[in-house]
């Protein structure tokens, strides 16, 4: 199988997944560019919501320009992150 035939995936929280290479940026929520950021994302139809009704906690940026809302912690995510990197690396020949 090609290497990019298969994509690595990173759980966001409730089942919810994302494409590791689709990852621009993890980031908190709190401060008001990001909550512009949000804004805008739902103004132009480009906002998923995967927080299950709960306090987003972080805000993942796409290559797409999509913008994902996760209840998980920022920290969470990208520990995942770097699990899922590691575990890619360490499969390859």
């Amino acid at each position: 199988m090609r290497k990019d035939a298969c994509s690595v995936i990173v759980n966001i929280g409730f089942g919810n997944v994302v494409s590791v290479s689709k990852i621009v940026a993890v980031v908190t929520p709190g401060s008001s560019p990001m909550k512009r950021l949000r804004d805008d994302a739902r103004k132009q139809g480009k906002l998923i919501d995967a927080t299950e009704g709960r306090r987003t906690r972080s805000i993942i940026v796409t290559d797409s320009d999509h913008i994902i809302l996760s209840a998980l912690q920022a920290e969470t995510i990208t520990q995942r992150l770097v699990e899922a990197k590691d575990n890619e690396a360490s499969k390859e020949p």
